[in-house]
């Protein structure tokens, strides 16, 4: 099912170049499209849109995710915080407000944990700043109310400390026992986390204890024509066989000279900062 919509998302969304890191064309981009006819339908792409980075990067499409992952870090570059929606063909927010979002650190998180690469780490860095500089009140982290003008709200949003903080510190806390052990959890979408061991992949039943078994449905008459109760036997029907779900590693590896060198090669990188109306790196 992922599989068959992932392949839908790049065949009717996505727009630019057709890879990320090589050939021409504009800075690879998904968009919002009409589902009936795959035309773009908006022009804007909202925050939330920044965690899908790290859908990519779970999947194994780790090329991809760094250039997804650029223009939404660019987008944060050219504020000093995400806008709620902003505007790809004006260059502008629609929605100017950042409610202390997840979604592009929790990227961050996982493009370091899959590529190695202190990019990530300076991202996060940025981010800290950032947040520290502008959201920091006497109380708590303020909601930005316009990040044009840096203007506060009288709020905090509770997946800042449940999720936010929580992908930022294990961001940098490189001997963390979860970062030691990676491969065996998985956070879900509120960022709680879920051990993924085989234990807990593995059917604790058999199929032959249900094959002999009636359905409900069975101990019910069905009403013939002239309303009298006509009683079917029940047919037991062959279980169907499920394989285990066992992960296989499908990252392409990241070659050992680019862990030091920007994820998204430097033509590209500048290609996309001004696109953005920034000038440097």
């Amino acid at each position: 099912m992922f599989n068959e919509s992932y392949n839908g998302f790049k065949q009717y969304l996505r727009r630019g170049r057709t890879h990320c890191n090589s050939g021409y064309g504009d800075h690879p981009l998904y968009v919002n499209v009409d589902m009936h006819s795959g035309n773009t339908y908006t022009y804007w792409i909202d925050a939330l849109q920044a965690s899908f980075p790290a859908v990519q990067v779970l999947f194994g499409d780790i090329e991809e995710a760094i250039c997804t992952h650029a223009w939404h870090y660019n987008v944060w570059k050219r504020y000093g915080l995400l806008p709620e929606r902003f505007n790809w063909q004006r260059l502008s927010p629609d929605v100017a407000f950042y409610p202390l979002r997840p979604e592009l650190v929790e990227s961050t998180y996982l493009l370091y944990q899959a590529t190695k690469n202190p990019f990530y780490l300076h991202v996060g860095r940025e981010i800290i700043q950032n947040i520290n500089a502008y959201t920091k009140t006497k109380c708590g982290y303020a909601t930005v109310h316009d990040v044009i003008d840096m203007s506060l709200e009288d709020r905090m949003e509770s997946f800042f400390l449940s999720e936010t903080c929580k992908y930022l510190y294990l961001l940098f806390d490189l001997d963390n026992p979860l970062n030691k052990q990676f491969s065996k959890y998985i956070f879900t979408t509120e960022g709680h986390l879920l051990p993924i061991g085989s234990k807990l992949r593995t059917k604790p039943w058999t199929d032959e204890e249900f094959s002999s078994k009636p359905s409900c449905a069975s101990s019910f008459g069905k009403e013939s024509l002239s309303g009298d109760s006509v009683n079917i036997p029940y047919v037991a029907k062959e279980a169907p066989i499920f394989k285990p779900n066992i992960t296989q590693p499908s990252c392409d590896a990241i070659d050992e000279a680019r862990h030091y060198l920007l994820p998204l090669r430097t033509p590209y990188y500048l290609q996309l900062t001004e696109s953005l109306g920034l000038k440097e790196l």
